[in-house]
């Protein structure tokens, strides 16, 4: 289960309406050990594509000494999909390279507002193998 504040939750939502219609793409960090994610990164997507995402390189290298620096792991990563549903493509699939990560995806294909469940999901990715899981909203941890 992905537990997330609705403080976190409301600014991933907000990068991904921003960013449309390309994808939008970032990270939520948190504490080694403790499955939280706490710090907001929203990255570029240097695809500029509205149906694919990319970090950039550099941005990503930067991320993970930053990460490292501060005892954190990325504990969700997060893109949206503008014309689909809100669910992992092959593309997604292969690029899933954190087994210990939340993989959040956002959808913001007209029609999505219409409910969280569609618009804003939580998977595990592992070897392949996608799994849904339920995210709990929370106000503080």
């Amino acid at each position: 289960m992905l537990t997330i504040t609705r403080e976190l939750h409301d600014a991933i939502v907000a990068h991904a309406r921003a960013d449309h219609p390309d994808e939008a793409c970032g990270v939520v960090a948190g504490p080694e050990g403790t499955d939280r994610p706490e710090r907001f990164v929203p990255m570029l997507n240097a695809a500029r594509s509205p149906t694919f995402y990319e970090f950039d390189s550099g941005d990503l290298l930067k991320l993970y000494r930053e990460m490292d620096d501060r005892d954190e792991v990325p504990v969700v990563v997060y893109h949206s999909h503008t014309a689909t549903e809100a669910y992992p493509s092959r593309t997604d699939v292969s690029y899933a390279s954190e087994p210990d990560a939340h993989y959040v995806l956002v959808s913001t294909a007209e029609g999505a507002e219409e409910g969280d469940a569609f618009q804003f999901r939580s998977f595990r990715i592992v070897e392949g193998v996608i799994t849904e899981e339920p995210v709990e909203l929370v106000e503080a941890y």
